[in-house]
Order: structure tokens, then sequence, then C-alpha cells
């Protein structure tokens, strides 16, 4: 076995609160108001579901879900699928991609072109996309402590300045507007596309499901009380307050006296940003190895991550335009991918000889 469950617990909840602190919180709060919080539990409300269902098939299966899908409809099927499910990850990571390339240049290093300051990023990509799952697992050993301390340190310079008459009245945002702002942010949830991909790659033990899906509630939790630190000090300036993880400490009393301290959580946790970042990347390969049969990871992971840094390039300004087309057409893709096939796998389990 390759992974292991504490490990993808850890993935479910850290990888799951990391990628949704930067933009995620702003987008809410430009289409909800107060109400952000209400999409939020929409969405990770199906996600939980759609995780658990999952990981409890692992509980009945100790096959791949390469192996579900050859058993029930041949092997051709299977790489078919692998091929769309790889496709299906780097169109995952071209946003959030584009949201840390923005936030690293903004934040960081503002005064240097955001490609030059954005492109090692690529050159370690390429070596932790060419790793195999026993890597995946490493690095999240390595972002727990990262992730918990970081984390921890953001939230307590946060906490002064809440106001939580901000939130008041509750739910005046038509329903409409509600739901349609989960499903445009769709795009942002594919977490059990994650755990399709380690299914039959660990040990499944007892109560395994419960804690994996606990642990996805948990990052679910840690990121809507986010939400409500963010718009409890900001209210509806918000919609203005762009990279939210960068913004909730500024008003930390001590930043007068000692400087931007909170600099320093920042960088600590962008480490485990980048880890859940390239995690898309990784599983990408994993899928053209399985649909193509080449083994050469290293050659994939270079293909797929040039091709990410000619999309870099070419779309270098127009974050917004991209922000727009992903919000009013993808999340068709994403609902497939990230809630219908991993339901339909299922039936898989049960036709697979």
């Amino acid at each position: 076995m390759k992974i292991c469950t504490r490990q993808i617990c850890f993935i479910m909840l850290a990888y799951t609160v990391v990628s949704k602190i930067l933009i995620y919180p702003t987008l809410l709060s430009s289409q909800c108001g107060r109400d952000l919080w209400f999409p939020a539990f929409i969405s990770f409300a199906v996600q939980s579901v759609v995780v658990w269902a999952v990981s409890y098939l692992c509980s009945r299966t100790d096959k791949t879900l390469f192996q579900l899908i050859e058993g029930t409809l041949g092997n051709i099927c299977a790489r078919i699928v692998y091929g769309l499910f790889g496709l299906f990850f780097i169109l995952g990571t071209l946003m959030p991609l584009s949201e840390q390339k923005l936030y690293v240049h903004t934040i960081f290093y503002d005064t240097v072109p955001s490609l030059l300051v954005f492109l090692p990023f690529f050159f370690f990509s390429v070596y932790a996309a060419s790793k195999k799952f026993t890597n995946i697992g490493r690095s999240a050993d390595i972002c727990l402590p990262i992730f918990v301390l970081s984390l921890i340190f953001i939230f307590i310079m946060s906490l002064w300045e809440v106001n939580w008459d901000n939130f008041l009245p509750l739910l005046k945002t038509p329903v409409k507007t509600l739901f349609g702002s989960s499903l445009g942010t769709t795009y942002l949830f594919f977490e059990p596309c994650w755990l399709l991909m380690f299914m039959g790659h660990f040990k499944y033990k007892k109560w395994d499901s419960a804690k994996i899906t606990a642990s996805y509630i948990g990052g679910g939790l840690i990121v809507m009380f986010f939400l409500f630190v963010f718009y409890g000090i900001y209210g509806e300036i918000s919609v203005s307050r762009q990279f939210a993880v960068s913004k909730i400490s500024l008003f930390f009393p001590a930043i007068d006296m000692l400087g931007r301290i909170d600099l320093i959580a920042l960088y600590i946790l962008e480490i485990a940003m980048l880890f859940a970042l390239v995690l898309n990347i990784q599983l990408a390969v994993h899928c053209f190895v399985k649909c193509t049969g080449w083994k050469n990871r290293n050659a994939l992971s270079v293909i797929i991550n040039g091709l990410l840094l000619v999309f870099i390039i070419v779309f270098d300004s127009k974050y917004n335009t991209l922000s727009i087309v992903f919000g009013k057409w993808m999340w068709i893709v994403f609902l497939l991918f990230a809630t219908v096939i991993p339901l339909l796998s299922w039936a898989m389990k049960r036709r697979a000889k």
C-alpha cells in the first residue's frame, strides 16, 4: 500500500482548507454579502455526503477505481475514464494556480514581475508530480505541523476585531442567489476525486470511512469559521478584500509595533498551499500513466507542467475573465466528476467481475 488513512485524513482536512482561503471568501461575500456562510454550507454538506459514499465504498472493496471500471466496462473504457480524469485534474488546477500566482506576487513580491516570481513553482512541481502516492502521503505528514501552527497563529491575531453584528439580519439574500452562489463556486470543490484516486491504494481498517468523512467535515467547519472571521472583520467592504487569509490579521495590535509579523505565518502556510496545489498535478500524472500505459512519470510531469506554464503565460492578466468563465460554465464539469461519477462508482462495484 502506498498511502495510509492518517495521511488521507490530513489531506481531506488541511488541503480542503488551504485551497479555499484565498479568493473563495471574497467571491461569496460579493454574491451573498452577510449570508456568505450559507452557500458554503450547502457545498460542504453535499460534498461531505459524497466523501462518505466514496470512503464507505473503500470499505467494501480493495480494488482501485481503474480496476472497478475495468471489471465493469472493460480495459479500454477504464483508460478513457482515467484520461478524462487526467484532463479534469488539469482543469481543476487552472484557477487555483492563477490564484496562487496572484497571491504570491501581491503579498510577498509585488515589486518583481509575477511570472518571474512564480516560475520556481514549476521546478518544484515537475519533481513532486513525478513521484508516486508514497510521496503524496509523506508530503501530507510534512504539512501537518505547518498547517496547524500557522492557522492557529493567524486566527489568534484575527479574533480581536470580529464584529458579529455584521451578520445580522440573517438570510436576507434571495434563495436563488444563495444556491446560485454555491453552484457557481463548484469548481473549488473536487475533494471526492482525490479520494477516488486513493481507492485501493491504502489498507482500509474499521471506522476509516468515519475518520475520513469527519476529517473533511472538520475542514469544512474551519473554512466556515474563517468565513465568519473574514466577514466579521470587514463587513460590506469584504468584497474588495482579495486574498482573505492575508487580510484578517492586519488589525492585530502588535503589528503597529513589530511590523507584519503575520507574514511569518503566511509564508509557512504557503508551503501547505503549494503541496495542495501540486496534489492535483500528481493525480493528473497518475491518471495519464494508467490511461496511456506510459511509465515515464518524469516525462508526463514535464509535459503537464509545461502546459500549465503556457496557460499562466497566456492568461497572465486575465484572472477575472477566467473566474467568470469557471463560475458560469464549468460547474457542469465539476458537478459531473466530483459528485455524479463518485456516486456511480457504487454501481460499478456491484457489477465488477
